[in-house]
């Protein structure tokens, strides 16, 4: 035998601010932490060998080495996490911008396929990120915006 308890609705003037609140928080941190991660490890090669991930027609395109282009990537990608600590409204855009460069690099390598669609879902983060950030000030006090 179960018993059935009916959950009480929420009042109909019940916003989901704790829960934006909180959503906002997460994405804020993961793409604050992990662009400044991955942009050190352009200096020190502990996940992977960086310069391999870079499409030979982007390499032809840019002076220098490929790994020079990669340790110009790894300033970059530490402060767009930089960027979105301190204005998440901004920083989550250049974050997706940034993510879709990724990608297009990743679809001109060739084989990336899996790496390019994780990445995608990362943009599509990011710009949750941006979004919500309007919502909340850089202390992540509620701004009254929409």
């Amino acid at each position: 035998m179960t018993t059935h308890h009916d959950v009480p609705a929420a009042p109909a003037d019940a916003t989901p601010r704790p829960a934006a609140h909180q959503a906002f928080l997460l994405l804020r941190t993961v793409f604050t932490v992990a662009p400044i991660l991955f942009g050190l490890d352009k200096f020190f090669e502990l996940l992977t060998d960086w310069d391999h991930y870079l499409a030979p027609q982007i390499n032809d395109l840019i002076p220098g080495t490929a790994h020079q282009t990669m340790l110009a990537v790894g300033v970059v990608e530490i402060l767009a996490g930089l960027l979105v600590a301190v204005l998440p409204r901004i920083g989550g855009y250049v974050v997706a911008a940034w993510l879709a460069g990724i990608i297009v690099n990743l679809l001109l390598i060739g084989g990336h396929y899996d790496i390019a669609l994780r990445d995608f879902g990362l943009l599509v983060g990011a710009l949750a990120l941006a979004r919500l950030a309007t919502a909340f000030d850089h202390h992540g006090r509620r701004t009254g915006k929409p």
